[in-house]
């Protein structure tokens, strides 16, 4: 960390003003449709920033960077790419956890003030199915900047779901032995594709390690055992363990 005065740095963006009901928080708007907020440690060592775009909720967000600050979110260089801490909620939201991505993660201020990004956590609010808290710098990235949209309050759960399938009928399949990371509409989509094409496959894990593997080979079988019936939308819901 640095001896950098993050305090002058914000205050010096230009239209920044006190968040109110916030110590040592502030707030400023690059574009219209963007706020930015921010609040400093205790020690005035570090700081955790929460965006959001379109929709601002000024209670959200001061409950956000007040449960960040609290949990001293993410603080200091030896963060992992993703820190989560539980037990948040605010309000009608149906969040359950607020998030910290590390700076080399979201490059809040990078090209802008490099000393300043280096000492910031963005926090937003979460829901813990979404994360493992083993992800590596590229999967925090790729999951921060393409899937989450962590800067939008009224989104709905993205689960955390890594899947790998072949399908003998459409010819489709993942590359590779991995696992990687794909949305619940094409698990869900690739599911429905199985019934038909035997010697087909869908594996998936979720955001606690567990493994599923379902078949079609005349009917149905996950993890080896028979099924009566197609995995269903709410099965699928439970297994990935979202709301």
């Amino acid at each position: 960390m640095t001896d950098m005065n993050i305090e002058q740095a914000v205050t010096e963006i230009g239209n920044a003003e006190e968040v109110p009901g916030l110590a040592r928080a502030w707030r400023w708007s690059p574009m219209s449709r963007f706020m930015f907020s921010l609040a400093v440690d205790t020690d005035g060592q570090w700081a955790y920033q929460m965006n959001s775009l379109d929709v601002h909720d000024e209670g959200l967000t001061r409950a956000v960077l007040e449960f960040a600050r609290q949990h001293r979110l993410g603080r200091g260089p030896g963060a992992r790419p993703f820190t989560i801490a539980d037990g948040f909620s605010y309000g009608n939201y149906r969040f359950d956890a607020v998030v910290a991505a590390a700076p080399p993660v979201h490059g809040y201020h990078h090209g802008r003030n490099e000393a300043l990004n280096e000492v910031v956590s963005a926090v937003f609010p979460a829901y813990r199915c979404e994360f493992r808290g083993d992800e590596s710098l590229e999967e925090a990235v790729l999951r921060f900047k393409r899937m989450l949209r962590p800067t939008i309050i009224s989104r709905l759960p993205t689960p955390y779901l890594r899947m790998r399938y072949e399908n003998t009928r459409t010819n489709g399949g993942s590359v590779g032995p991995s696992r990687g990371f794909t949305t619940r509409d094409v698990l869900l989509r690739e599911l429905g594709l199985l019934e038909g094409a035997p010697g087909s496959f869908v594996e998936f894990e979720n955001a606690s390690g567990q493994v599923w593997n379902v078949e079609w080979n005349g009917s149905w079988l996950v993890n080896g055992a028979a099924r009566d019936v197609p995995p269903s939308e709410s099965w699928v819901t439970s297994a990935l363990g979202c709301p």
